[in-house]
């Protein structure tokens, strides 16, 4: 999650305690309206050591569809 933290900060120009409030604020959301297996998938890319942006990026990429984006 640190590496997603930074990339707020530095993306938005943000202080990381900042960036980090934004990053728990929009996962949980996520979490709370994504279908189980798959928030629990979001929650072990970020606490196991495969939490890179990169994979977090594509778990998300492939969720457009619930959203209504394809």
């Amino acid at each position: 999650m640190e590496e997603l933290v930074q990339l707020v900060s530095v993306k938005t120009g943000i202080p990381s305690d900042q960036a980090r409030g934004a990053v728990e604020t929009v996962l949980g959301f996520l979490k709370e309206r994504l279908p189980a297996p798959i928030a629990a998938q979001v929650d072990g890319l970020l606490a196991g050591g495969s939490g890179s942006v990169e994979n977090v990026t594509n778990v998300v990429k492939g969720l457009g569809g619930l959203f209504g984006r394809r």
